[in-house]
């Protein structure tokens, strides 16, 4: 049995794929099918040692992003989806998989364009509200859909279309509290609050952090994810700005949170701050209140429509880029924390919000759907 993932290079694409993968595996040896293939088509590896750790088989293929706007790079683009698509039928057609699973993104339309080519099943996943254009095209050849979002249906095949939830990876589906503390060198006697701004960090949330450290630390202890390429400069700023102040080891600035660090964070914080990406879900099954500050120009305004969706299941608050202000989210932070009320019906919102067997449910319909199509072929 072989069946191949496919995605574009973000995080938010190949993650959930990777736990996709991991139930795969499982199924497969409750199942007792032996001979179980998994590869990846993309542009990138993006995580060569999860692809390992999993026996994934990395299947590259060039592929072009074309933009909305106005861009020189859409010419060139051009050129490398066409070459993209001939070697993505290639390959696609060497391998034969007897299932592809596609987060979409642009580095996924070769893989998928030489699905439909060679008529080998499509299972679409889409993580937002509000679907890419990536996954609308592919879902009207899919055989099946799944969807993180009930509101995402609107734009997609009712009938084929089912509602999963997000597949989040085993490793980080629940928090550890066991030496979390002593992992980023805090302490139990004041509430700490996460911040996390995606794989490549926040700016603007970066920089409003910093800017109101002196006031949180007063009261909160922060782990801070800024993102591999600013934390040089959230370093320098926060040193400066924290300058011979006592509170400064309630700080613990992090470039990037690994598994180890994602498990220890979510088992010792009382709030989250994030985007209103996929993080949503893994913040949902830690059953932590959290503040969500959508991308203002996203993709057909999915990041808001992901954050006011989430707020209405009472799970959060959502503070808008164009009324971010440090007197703002301190206010919001203060609200939050101090209301043991509050947080206790926040955290059952985001436990009954949580689909922990989002990916589970995805592997068997793909495993079933494999069996399928080997009968058939056979």
């Amino acid at each position: 049995m072989k069946i191949l993932l496919t995605g574009g290079g973000t995080g938010g694409h190949f993650y959930p794929l990777i736990a996709i993968a991991e139930k795969l595996i499982e199924v497969a040896d409750k199942e007792k099918i032996i001979d179980l293939k998994l590869y990846y088509m993309s542009d990138k590896p993006y995580d060569k040692r999860l692809l390992f750790e999993n026996n994934i088989r990395f299947v590259q293929i060039p592929a072009g992003k074309m933009r909305t706007y106005f861009s020189v790079r859409n010419f060139f683009d051009m050129f490398a989806t066409a070459t993209g698509a001939f070697f993505g039928l290639i390959s696609m057609f060497f391998i034969y998989p007897d299932v592809v699973i596609s987060k979409g993104g642009y580095a996924a339309f070769p893989a998928v364009l030489a699905a439909k080519l060679l008529r080998i099943p499509v299972i679409v996943h889409e993580s937002d509200s509000y679907p890419g254009r990536q996954n609308v095209w592919t879902a009207k050849f899919a055989w099946h859909v799944a969807i993180s979002w009930p509101e995402a249906i609107e734009y997609l095949p009712k009938e084929k279309t089912i509602l999963t939830g997000q597949p989040i990876r085993k490793e980080i589906l629940h928090g550890d509290p066991n030496g979390a503390l002593e992992y980023f060198k805090l302490k139990s006697d004041l509430p700490i609050i996460l911040v996390i701004g995606g794989s490549q960090g926040a700016e603007i949330i970066n920089n409003i952090i910093v800017d109101i450290l002196p006031t949180l630390l007063s009261k909160y202890q922060i782990i801070h994810q800024t993102g591999p390429n600013n934390i040089e400069e959230v370093l320098g700023r926060s040193k400066l700005l924290m300058e011979n102040n006592p509170n400064i080891d309630r700080y613990a600035p992090i470039p990037y949170l690994n598994n180890l660090a994602t498990r220890m964070a979510a088992g010792c914080a009382n709030l989250v701050i994030s985007r209103a990406g996929s993080a949503i879900f893994e913040i949902a099954s830690w059953g932590i209140p959290s503040i969500i500050i959508p991308i203002t120009n996203s993709n057909g305004d999915h990041q808001r429509k992901n954050a006011y969706n989430y707020a209405r299941n009472g799970a959060c608050e959502v503070v808008e880029e164009a009324n971010l202000t440090s007197h703002l989210l301190v206010a919001e932070i203060d609200k939050i924390l101090s209301s043991p009320q509050k947080m206790a019906q926040m955290k059952t919102n985001a436990l009954t919000f949580a689909s922990p067997d989002a990916a589970d449910k995805i592997a068997k319909s793909a495993i079933d759907l494999a069996l399928t199509h080997e009968e058939k072929e056979n």
